[in-house]
């Protein structure tokens, strides 16, 4: 992983405004598919647990992050609406990723705004697809509220709670965030595997 992107080095140089800059942007903004979510949030809860960072700051401003991210998101995709489509690819978009969160919204309707909180890629791009589809926004903003608390506080806690009850856990810490990456993909090589078998 490049070290830009590295939770551990994104929490220790940028510190608690960059984890907020970070989350919103993942959360909403087309170019923010690839910044690690779930490992940051995971990383910032244990440095919290050290007490490097004020946990209910952490807490407060993460998700209020993570729920602007998404209605700018869903602003964005009642904007630009079906000729997000049509865009070609370029370094900071790829069509096939916004086809992954309208199969997903096909899939599970509204819920998919709770339920992409916890998938890579696909959380970025939920909101937008939401925004496309012309959700009523009063649904949206509802889904959105819960699923960006759940998310940031599942994450955040988990981190909290594992750096204060395992001493040491920062030696760790490369190992778990590799585990948190890996398990996070999980949902999306599943529902590539069932695509597949369904167009066979």
């Amino acid at each position: 992983m490049p070290s830009f992107l590295n939770p551990q080095f994104l929490v220790e140089t940028l510190g608690l405004i960059g984890v907020y800059g970070i989350v919103f942007a993942e959360s909403g903004l087309f170019f923010g598919f690839f910044l690690p979510g779930d490992s940051l949030l995971f990383t910032a809860g244990l440095f919290a647990s050290q007490g490097y960072i004020d946990i209910f700051l952490l807490l407060i401003g993460t998700t209020l992050c993570a729920i602007a991210g998404d209605s700018v998101g869903y602003a964005f995709g009642k904007r630009v609406g079906p000729a997000l489509f049509s865009r070609e690819d370029s370094f900071f978009f790829k069509k096939k990723h916004v086809e992954s969160a309208r199969v997903f919204y096909e899939k599970y309707g509204v819920k998919t705004i709770v339920f992409a909180r916890f998938v890579p890629i696909v959380r970025t791009f939920a909101p937008i697809v939401a925004g496309v589809a012309n959700m009523n926004y009063r649904t949206f903003l509802f889904y959105n509220i819960i699923g960006g608390f759940s998310w940031v506080w599942s994450m955040t806690l988990a981190g909290f709670f594992l750096g204060t009850l395992v001493p040491n856990i920062e030696k760790y810490l490369h190992y778990i965030i590799f585990g948190i990456i890996v398990l996070s993909f999980v949902p999306v090589v599943i529902e590539v595997i069932k695509a597949r078998s369904h167009r066979e």
